[in-house]
């Protein structure tokens, strides 16, 4: 697990970002760190693999996404370089150059054949109805990326490059099983317990707080109870979505989305091609193939002709030109009227072939009834879009003129909406998200100062903003009536667990002088229990001991006594009464049975080592402010509260 954030390290902010970035890298881990070097416009630079500013803010915005969506709320680009999301992401993205620059130093270079393998297995590069290769669906969904296709083909490159090393490096890789033995003794070493439990009954209860013992707890718990900054926004949307739901459709504008659709070639995927269903003869030879060429036309099953010439068919079932792997194949096959035979074909693939047409279904051209469920949103929304640029318009005409955002909204038949108090997650007051404020909405909110307003912002699909920051409320505790009973509970709680620790250590002090179990137990009016034979295999998922307590039970030697807290309001006072090792014929069978998973985590375990070499050889390094601006954050945004970012060229450590 990686730790870097300081203070607000156990923040749900913290944990979800810090789990994100761990998921990512647990590959092969994340080791050293990278700073930049003596370029000029590289975030990341590792040799001949580099990374810029778009590339980082990409590969940023994919991760926060996911940290978003593990939280259920909206992070802000600014909160998470001041918790260090960035040098985190940083840290792992230079890693990953440096091991793709000295796999490529090492000579790994997957063929170009490879590159196109991998291309196929992606089907949103391919035309669903023909399956044919789309060159501008694979442009377009790659540009979604930001990316050009150069630059995807080389990550892909890369990836498989690595996949090639490590596959390499883990074969016949075993875990010796001297290793599983140590650890299956260690997992199944059995203990047995005598103890007994203290709760709320065994002590005396303590009084209820007074406020000013409340506000000194709470004090004592300031960085769980601190409230972040909150702001109150009015809010101006111009919303084509919305608009789309109520908007008419216009005839004339569905016929011409309807003509469009029919002359682009790549947007017409529900114009269905012909179609046929054939069975394919690959022979090696010629005058093989023409004996099955006068078979078939004799008559005979292709079925039949194959099994009596040993010759595997190939058979298409409704299937598209495109569909069939040899072009040559394809011409004669869709050159042939059903139930016909071809003569010889010379193949790419075989040498030559006889191809007989089974059935054919003809093209079909969908008409405007077939299509209009697929086209009568686009013109609606299209007609959407329209009209909310027109709200733009007569807002910004009304801003020009002096008017307020609310009058501005107002005159341009648009609802002004005051929202908050939010947080710069977009939580209100009960930490509950708040619905329709994008991230880039609030990133503004939260870059303004009270009173600052920004106007018909473009946030991406036609849909606008204007905001307008009405109040802040900047980061404070809870006023205690606010949380009085929450707080109340908490304390009592705590002041209950001193009074059953010291209990609890009274009696582990008494036993140790020589007074027994049973005796300790009938004073506090309870009986002694016993467990035996338990494992630290077998506790793992134990919740109601806690982790702390368990610790305990497999660190203390036998004879030994000890107390420590359950994973309720109790206490546990035991006594250790026998250790005893793990039985040979248990242990012999848990080193087989996870062999293949030590066999996993050593792999791990070298893939971690070969990243070290990649980055102590290749010597990667970052530029923290360049980053920082790809993602729009200025250095006075930043807070003394915010991880050192060090200077800005520095060698990686």
């Amino acid at each position: 697990m990686l730790h870097m954030f300081r203070r607000l390290a156990n923040t749900w902010v913290a944990r979800v970002l810090l789990g994100i970035l761990a998921i990512a890298f647990v590959g092969w881990g994340i080791n050293g760190t990278r700073q930049s070097g003596s370029f000029s416009n590289e975030v990341v630079h590792a040799g001949s693999h580099t990374l810029g500013p778009d590339s980082f803010k990409r590969y940023f915005q994919i991760s926060l996404q996911d940290a978003e969506k593990q939280a259920g709320q909206q992070v802000t680009n600014l909160d998470a370089v001041q918790h260090g999301f960035d040098l985190q992401l940083l840290q792992g993205l230079s890693a990953d150059e440096a091991f793709a620059e000295m796999t490529t130093r090492m000579g790994v270079r997957p063929a170009p054949s490879l590159i196109i393998d991998e291309l196929r297995k992606q089907p949103d590069f391919f035309d669903p109805i023909t399956g044919k290769f789309d060159e501008r669906a694979y442009q377009q969904k790659v540009s979604q990326l930001d990316m050009t296709t150069t630059q995807f083909e080389s990550q892909i490159r890369d990836e498989i490059a690595r996949d090639q090393l490590a596959t390499g490096l883990a074969a016949g890789l075993k875990a010796p099983r001297t290793l599983g033995a140590i650890i299956a003794d260690f997992e199944l070493e059995s203990r047995s317990l005598s103890f007994f439990t203290l709760d709320q009954h065994n002590v005396d209860p303590p009084s209820p707080p007074t406020d000013a013992q409340l506000l000194d707890f709470m004090k004592q718990n300031s960085t769980a109870l601190m409230r972040p900054e909150m702001r109150t926004l009015t809010v101006v949307r111009f919303s084509p979505k919305l608009l789309a739901t109520n908007m008419p459709v216009d005839p004339a504008e569905l016929k011409k989305a309807y003509d469009a659709f029919k002359s682009d070639p790549a947007k017409n995927a529900a114009f269905i091609p012909e179609k046929r269903s054939l069975v394919e003869l690959p022979v090696r030879d010629a005058a093989t193939a023409a004996t099955v060429a006068k078979r078939l036309g004799a008559g005979e099953a292709p079925e039949a002709v194959a099994k009596a010439m040993d010759i595997q068919p190939i058979a298409y079932t409704d299937s598209a030109k495109s569909a069939v792997a040899d072009p040559k194949v394809a011409d004669a096959a869709f050159n042939l009227t059903q139930g016909q035979t071809s003569g010889p074909v010379q193949s790419d693939l075989s040498g030559y072939a006889v191809v007989k047409v089974i059935s054919i279904t003809p093209a079909k051209t969908p008409t405007l009834d077939d299509l209009r469920p697929q086209l009568e949103p686009q013109v609606k929304l299209s007609a959407a879009k329209k009209a909310a640029y027109a709200e733009v318009q007569k807002f910004d005409d009304a801003r020009g003129g002096g008017a307020s955002i609310t009058d501005s909204a107002s005159k341009a038949g648009v609802a002004a909406e005051t929202i908050g108090p939010i947080s710069a997650q977009g939580a209100d007051t009960n930490n509950k998200p708040v619905e329709g404020l994008s991230p880039k909405l609030l990133r503004d909110a939260f870059s303004q100062n009270g009173g600052g307003e920004m106007d018909d912002e473009d946030d991406g699909n036609g849909e606008y903003f204007a905001v307008r920051v009405d109040k802040i409320a900047p980061p404070a505790l809870p006023a205690l009536a606010d949380v009085r009973a929450q707080m109340t509970q908490d304390y009592m709680i705590q002041e209950m667990l001193k009074r059953l620790h010291a209990k609890g250590d009274e009696l582990v002090a008494a036993v140790k002088k020589g007074e027994s179990m049973d005796a300790a137990a009938a004073s506090v009016k309870t009986q002694v229990g016993h467990a035996v034979d338990i494992t630290r295999q077998g506790m793992a998922q134990n919740r109601a001991l806690g982790g702390e307590l368990l610790q305990k039970i497999f660190e203390a030697k036998q004879g030994e006594v000890f107390d420590g807290q359950t994973a309720q309001v109790q206490v546990m006072v035991a006594h250790v009464d026998s250790v005893a090792p793990a039985a040979p014929g248990v242990a012999a069978s848990m080193v087989l049975a996870q062999r293949n998973q030590l066999s996993e985590q050593l792999f791990q375990d070298l893939g971690d080592l070969a990243r070290t070499a990649a980055k102590n050889r290749i010597k990667p390094t970052f530029d923290v402010n360049l980053a920082r601006q790809a993602l729009g954050v200025t250095p006075d945004q930043l807070t003394s509260s915010a991880p050192p970012t060090g200077k800005k060229k520095a060698p990686a450590s």
